[in-house]
């Protein structure tokens, strides 16, 4: 189940509040297209001023590592009665999920599937 908050957008008011606050922040200064252009990635300046191996420790990838290609999902259109879409949404967030299980265990049931020995 995915624990992440969804974002809130900002209301009209509230963001002409953060506007204003910037506007009235000294320290809060607009870059110019040639500092942007400027700008180096942050892998090549901790190697210069840390040195490699702590660059890669700073820099090392997060969370979940990729699955090999054989067991990744595949993105996939499916076309499903509008009730029975409603009714998984209505359980929540990781419905595809559910889908997903529910799929299995009938091609399980069926021996539709090869068995992983």
């Amino acid at each position: 189940m995915n624990r992440k908050p969804k974002p809130a957008m900002p209301t009209a008011d509230e963001d002409a509040a953060i506007v204003r606050g910037i506007a009235g922040d000294p320290d809060a200064v607009e870059l110019t297209t040639g500092q942007i252009k400027g700008m180096r990635r942050a892998r090549e300046v901790f190697a210069e001023v840390l040195g490699e191996e702590k660059a890669d420790a700073l820099i090392k990838r997060r969370g979940r590592p990729a699955l090999p290609a054989a067991e990744r999902k595949v993105s996939q259109t499916l076309r499903l009665d509008p009730d029975v879409l409603q009714a998984f949404k209505a359980t929540g967030d990781g419905w595809q999920t559910r889908i997903n299980d529910a799929l299995r265990a009938y091609a399980e049931s069926h021996r539709m599937l090869r068995r992983n020995c």
